[in-house]
């Protein structure tokens, strides 16, 4: 059974991932000024891939949903045109168990 913690940690993704894709959205909408609001959002995905690797690296488990919101946000980052920085913080994630629940 999954504790209190667990689940707002999970809830503080789901939260986290709705948001970022509402600025990806947005951002995607607007013509004025893309090139940088592109690289904001960048910045912001860039920064939230690395604070999930290492909250799940530590714990050494990810769940499915976990796996899905990074994947989804990796991808967003790539259409953005980032760079492959964080190609091996995807591969870490991926070799990571799932956690059930």
């Amino acid at each position: 059974m999954a504790t209190i913690i667990e689940l707002l940690a999970e809830t503080y993704i789901v939260a986290m991932t709705f948001a970022l894709g509402y600025i990806v959205w947005a951002l995607k909408s607007q013509r004025k000024d893309k090139l940088s609001s592109s690289n904001g959002t960048m910045l912001l995905l860039r920064a939230q891939l690395f604070e999930y690797h290492e909250k799940w690296t530590i714990r050494g488990t990810v769940t499915k949903h976990g796996l899905e919101c990074f994947i989804d946000m990796y991808e967003i980052y790539h259409e953005l045109g980032g760079n492959g920085m964080v190609e091996q913080l995807m591969e870490d994630i991926k070799n990571l168990p799932i956690k059930e629940g």
